[in-house]
């Protein structure tokens, strides 16, 4: 019996157009996979209990073929674990049944369950393992349930486990299930401990399990989903547990990054964090301009899959090495010829990435704008920066001349194409002596120049002057393959586009130092205050006074 009537309210709002068996793992609902996993364990016939939105379930059942009959019961009225087990005793013979919460993603052995339970004379056996905050049931030494937390019936020596919601009951259970309208399995249990009645405990290990119960169950199930079934696809068969996990430094970004391991293989996996349907969302944008990328020979890590409820994507393990720690590690190579390559990928992501780029796929906004410059780059440095890790007091109405001056020059350009929005060192994967883009979810149509801007004068690698003017003019020469080029009106638009870029940095740092608490971006703020003091001094002497006069006393 699948227990799948609960009104999924911890998941709230995501149930309330799809009850919580139909959420997706791997593509394939929990209850197609729990059925699926009864069916090939050897059970012959599978008791599906339901109540919200249960029309849904039962299309769903309707619409499949398990090979075996799968009883639906419908519960006008929510009938709680124990009524739902005492209302189906209709169609229980007098075998054993086992009762697996609809909720629960595992690879735990239904078959070995029931033949343990076969195996003694005891009524019930639940399947307990050890997996905090979850661990309320007393066991004693002998794999005894004495108790549960809520109670004070164990012995002084129980150790504490936690319920995997798989439990294999006798029939004659049903006689101790009371009629009321709503009653717990738990509170049977209770009282056949109570009466002198032996309830044994199964403790298992080496397994997964995940309750998709919750936001983080679900995550943390969609995301064990994801890697297992496209491993197995990499290595065209089942993958083998266990897998290995390594966290992986995310910078600035709040989303979590791993790396998952099986039988000599690897992917790296980003999740975005659950999303509402029915809008794009930072995934949607990941998915969608990644493929379109790659789908125009633009170097970037092969994507695998795309489970949206959850917001995972897998994609293809290309190492750690950015462009930051090759420059790093190679002081005595000229970075000259570490960048002309970086340029030449940038140059095809603005000319070739344009080509055939949908905005409907960008979740922030489609054009780097009046809008953006001024609340993400001009605003944002100000609010973060100036005022918030600077303590200064600026008066914003003072600078209100100054940003629509730099919004105005920054969108003059005549050369437009794709922007990465953030193409710096640290969104630059090098592997196998190739360079690869990465983080490019921001991605819109706007000014060439921005991106170049983000290369050059990134704080995290440092360029000189003297190369950013070089690596200046080489871009340019290369985008003159692909249409004529003014240098000097490029070279114009370049310089407000390096300030504009130079506040969203600063910004940035400013935030991500003080509200994030990521210390470690403290250390470039120097820098890019060089860096921004360096532009300003570029651009019309008689322009943005009051912001050089700012700028300058730091």
């Amino acid at each position: 019996m699948i227990l799948a009537a609960g009104l999924g309210t911890r998941l709230l709002p995501l149930t309330r157009n799809r009850p919580k068996p139909l959420f997706t793992l791997g593509n394939r609902p929990i209850l197609d996979i729990l059925i699926t996993r009864l069916r090939d364990a050897g059970f012959d016939g599978i008791l599906v209990n339901t109540h919200h939105l249960h029309e849904m379930i039962h299309d769903y059942v309707a619409s499949r073929d398990y090979d075996i009959p799968v009883w639906l019961r419908h519960e006008p009225q929510i009938l709680g674990t124990g009524g739902a087990i005492k209302n189906v005793e209709d169609l229980w013979d007098d075998r054993p049944l086992l009762v697996v919460n609809g909720d629960v993603f595992t690879d735990i052995d239904f078959r070995r369950v029931y033949d343990s339970h076969s195996a003694h004379d005891h009524w019930v056996t639940m399947v307990l393992h050890h997996r905090q905050p979850f661990n309320n049931v007393r066991v004693d030494r002998e794999n005894r349930v004495v108790g549960f937390l809520r109670n004070d019936t164990a012995s002084p020596d129980a150790r504490l486990l936690a319920f995997t919601g798989i439990h294999v009951l006798s029939r004659a259970v049903l006689d101790f299930i009371p009629e009321d309208t709503f009653t717990s399995i738990i509170d049977t249990y209770e009282r056949l401990i109570e009466q002198g009645h032996t309830i044994r405990g199964l403790v298992v290990s080496d397994h997964y399990w995940h309750d998709i119960g919750t936001p983080s169950g679900y995550r943390q199930a969609a995301t064990e989903a994801v890697a297992r079934s496209t491993l197995a696809k990499l290595a065209s068969r089942e993958t083998q547990k266990p897998l290995v996990w390594t966290d992986l430094k995310g910078d600035g970004s709040d989303r979590i990054w791993q790396r998952v391991s099986a039988g000599g293989r690897s992917i790296v996996l980003v999740n975005h964090g659950i999303s509402p349907e029915g809008q794009i969302c930072e995934a949607d944008a990941f998915w969608s301009i990644g493929r379109h990328l790659e789908a125009k020979g633009i170097p970037v890590p092969h994507l695998y899959g795309f489970h949206r409820p959850s917001g995972v994507i897998a994609m293809a393990d290309l190492g750690d090495l950015h462009l930051q720690e090759l420059v790093s590690a190679q002081k005595t190579a000229s970075p000259l010829s570490i960048y002309r390559p970086v340029i030449d990928l940038l140059v095809d992501l603005g000319i070739k990435g344009r080509e055939d780029f949908d905005t409907a796929w960008t979740y922030q906004t489609p054009y780097y704008d009046r809008q953006v410059i001024r609340e993400k780059e001009c605003d944002y440095f100000l609010r973060e920066f100036v005022n918030g890790l600077m303590g200064r007091n600026v008066d914003p109405e003072s600078l209100q001349t100054d940003f629509s001056y730099l919004a105005d020059r920054g969108l003059s350009a005549t050369y437009q194409g794709l922007l990465h929005r953030d193409f710096q060192s640290r969104n630059i994967l090098v592997y196998r002596d190739n360079a690869y883009v990465i983080d490019y979810q921001g991605a819109r149509l706007g000014p060439l120049a921005y991106d170049l801007a983000a290369l050059l004068i990134d704080p995290y690698v440092g360029l000189d002057a003297d190369v950013q003017d070089r690596l200046l003019a080489y871009y340019i020469e290369r985008l003159g393959s692909y249409m004529s080029v003014d240098p000097g009106a490029f070279r114009h638009t370049y310089r407000y586009c390096a300030v504009n870029r130079n506040l969203q940095i600063l910004g940035a740092f400013g935030f991500l130092t003080r509200v994030k608490g990521k210390r470690w971006f403290h250390a470039y703020v120097p820098a890019a205050v060089n860096s921004l003091k360096y532009h300003l001094s570029r651009i019309d002497p008689e322009a943005c006074t009051t912001l050089k006069a700012i700028v300058q006393d730091f």
